[in-house]
């Protein structure tokens, strides 16, 4: 059987939620960051990169990397309708998760929540904070933008929208910011979307 190995409050609850989505039955498999479980040597056998979110399928082989893995269940279960059909729609999908994941995500989001991985200096984490923050808040009026006469990115559902959610949660949930009215309003389309209530509940959010 497929497992999702999977932390809190990290991107993996995007997929997740996809994986709720697909309806299949699968594992899950909780690494607990708080206690160091994606260092220890098992871990690492398993994903050399130390990092969630990591699917083992079911012939035993795993795969990670948020976009991979996305594309790989949305490409693997073609009748749930998770990724467009049409070139220029898998490109527009992958360029709206890419921006999501690479800026939003790693380039602005980690800059707020991991001050001390770009200064050993903490009295320049303030500053760095607040850079992240207005890095991220800026992403996302990029995203705002996008989602103008739109539920969802590419208008229907697709795997793209599981990143933008993990990425709402965080900003919403974890740190507590307005977002842009439009991510806000998809936001709440998320929220009450099934497979997102099963991941809010392993979360222990409401």
């Amino acid at each position: 059987m497929t497992t999702l190995c999977y932390a809190k409050k990290t991107c993996s609850i995007g997929i997740h939620v996809l994986m709720e989505e697909i309806g299949a039955p699968y594992d899950l498999k909780v690494v607990d960051f708080s206690k160091g479980e994606q260092k220890t040597p098992e871990y690492k056998a398993l994903n050399p990169k130390g990092k969630v979110a990591a699917l083992v399928r079911d012939d035993g082989s795993v795969l990670t990397e948020y976009a991979a893995i996305a594309v790989w269940l949305a490409m693997t279960n073609p009748d749930k309708k998770l990724l467009p059909s049409d070139p220029e729609g898998i490109a527009r999908t992958i360029e709206a998760m890419d921006f999501i994941v690479g800026t939003v995500h790693m380039l602005s989001w980690r800059v707020w929540r991991r001050p001390d991985a770009y200064s050993a200096n903490p009295e320049e984490h303030d500053q760095l904070r607040e850079r992240g923050m207005t890095a991220m808040l800026g992403a996302l009026d990029v995203v705002d933008a996008q989602l103008v006469g739109k539920d969802y990115l590419m208008g229907d559902f697709t795997i793209a929208d599981t990143a933008l959610y993990y990425t709402q949660y965080w900003a919403a949930d974890v740190a507590g910011w307005t977002l842009p009215p439009n991510v806000q309003a998809h936001y709440e389309r998320m929220k009450a979307r099934p497979s997102v209530q099963a991941s809010r509940k392993l979360e222990g959010v409401t």
